[in-house]
This record gives C-alpha cells, structure tokens and sequence, in this order.
C-alpha cells in the first residue's frame, strides 16, 4: 500500500511524533495507518504525543549570553519538581545555544532545528526527553538581544530580565556597570514596569488613562464642578503618578527611595566616567498566560488509575 506526504502529516497530527519516525513507520507497515500507530506505540514514541494533552505550566525561565549575544527563554514542564531535573535543565541550555547559534524566526523553526551539541532536532529531543521524564515538555517563547546586556534571574527561575544598554566598550567593562545593570534587572523583576521610559507609552494609553481619569471626577461632587482648566491641572498630575507606576526610569529605585531608576543609572556613568543609557528590557514570568487545568483530587486518581 502506498503512501503520501498528506498520510505522513496525518500520522504525526495523531500520535505528535516527528515526521521522519513517522514516515519509518508508514514504510514498514506499508502505508497502513492504523499498523503505523501500534509501531510508534511499541516503541514508546507515541507515549509523547499523550503527554502532550498535559497542560504545561511549570519549568523556567532562563538567560544565556555568548560573546555579545544573549537569549531569554522559556521552556515549561508540568511540575516545578521536573523543571530541578539535571536533564531538563541540560536540553534547557542547549536550547538556549541552538537559538544563538541558529538564529531561528520562531519556535517551529527553532524545533525543526539541529540541537547544539547532537544530531537530532530540537523537536525530537524534546519528545526524547518527554519519554524519559514523563512529563509534558514546551518550548514556549525566546528573544534575542545584542550588545551591552546585563541578566538577572531570580530564585527558583520564576522570573528572567534581560535588559540592554547602550555604553563605550570601555565603560561596560567595569566592573560597576554589571553591579548597576543588576540592581535595574533586579528592579524589573521586583516591581515589573509595563513600559522603559514615557516616550514609550503608546499614545492611546496615555488617552485612555486621561478619560479614565476625567471620568473619575465627573464622578466626584467636589471634582465635578472645577473649571476645565484646573481639571487638567489635576490630570496632568495624575498622569505623573501615572508614568511614576509604569515606567521604568521614572520608578523610585528600589535601593534608594529618594532617587528613580534613571537617576541612578545616570548616577553610576558619573561614577564610571561615561555615559550609559538603558535602550531596552524583556521580562518573562514562567508560566504568564498560559492556563492551567484545574482537577480535584479524585479525578487525579481516578486518571492515575485509567478511568479517565
């Protein structure tokens, strides 16, 4: 019985095994479909595509620099006590060097990728892997960064900050300058800002937040009244307060409350004797968005058990 690439696609879409394993099976089964399956199943390759159903949640965040290339990623597991496991840390760092080596578009193109340091596709280690762990594995999101770039990850890999600066080579060799790209780093993680500086609030925000606000006084007896005039005053304050919340540089400095972040950074390129100036920053927190199943404790057994 003959074969298609259609047939090949239409395997791989019910068991999630790599297309390459899959066309092996349709070769020796013939073409037969359902043959095809029992092989994948025999050898343990279609256990992957089951997992799969797994909401996967848990896992890392991380940060790999090489030379002046840095990669901020996230791969998820199920549990946080597989995201402690040697090997799910190992096929997270040679991640992390396939993206600075390849310089993939995006996660498929990425998957379809040789993994640093092996033979296989990132994708067919991933479902390796997934084997030996028996947990569901992701490779969720990356972002590559050039230059000056200073990381922070925090206890537990919850959260990973990457921020970039723009520094003579000279003054990024100091050691200062890593101790100041940490403590912003630091302050992304503890007080997540939405936006680097009030130039990069898109501009509907900034109106959105001003009817807000205008709303909020026609609400109020002792507001309604005042002249246009002093309300946008009072708007205009707000919106300081505003940009002092969701900015970056306007932040107070964590370390020091009497200062804001920009101060600061403007602070050390004194002490360095140059300039500095942060261009841009990434936060991921594991595991942001992404939905997870809730199950009561019976049904947990009840699937443990194969009633579910």
């Amino acid at each position: 019985m003959a074969f298609t690439a259609a047939d090949v696609k239409a395997l791989r879409e019910k068991t999630g095994v790599g297309m390459m394993e899959c066309k092996k099976a349709l070769v020796e089964t013939d073409g037969d479909m359902e043959k095809a399956i029992d092989v994948l199943r025999e050898r343990g390759l279609a256990v992957a595509a089951k997992k799969a159903s797994k909401v996967a949640a848990d896992g890392v965040v991380s940060t790999y620099t090489d030379g002046n290339e840095t990669v901020i990623l996230e791969v998820n597991a199920q549990t946080d006590f597989v995201a402690k496991n040697e090997k799910f840390l190992a096929f997270v760092e040679a991640v992390a060097k396939t993206i600075l080596a390849s310089k993939p578009a995006d996660v498929d193109a990425l998957l379809a990728t040789v993994i640093a340091g092996g033979t296989a596709t990132v994708e067919e280690t991933r479902q390796e892997l997934v084997l030996t762990i028996g947990e569901n594995i992701s490779v969720r999101r990356f972002e590559i960064l050039e230059g000056h770039v200073i990381t922070y990850v925090h206890g537990g890999a919850t959260h990973a900050v990457a921020v970039k600066f723009d520094a003579a080579d000279d003054v990024a060799a100091k050691d200062g300058f890593v101790e100041m790209g940490k403590d912003v780093a630091m302050q992304i993680a503890a007080m997540s800002p939405s936006y680097l500086d009030e130039a990069s609030v898109p501009a509907e925000v900034i109106e959105h937040e001003k009817q807000i606000l205008l709303a909020q006084m026609a609400e109020d007896p002792k507001m309604a009244n005042k002249p246009d005039v002093a309300k946008a005053k009072i708007v205009e304050g707000k919106l300081r307060k505003f940009f002092e919340e969701t900015c970056l540089l306007k932040q107070a400095f964590v370390k020091d409350g009497d200062i804001n972040v920009g101060q600061y950074i403007e602070n050390c390129a004194k002490a360095l004797g140059g300039d500095i100036k942060a261009v841009c920053y990434i936060h991921y927190v594991k595991g942001e968005g992404i939905e997870k199943k809730t199950q009561s404790f019976a049904d947990e057994v009840a699937e443990a058990m194969g009633a579910k």
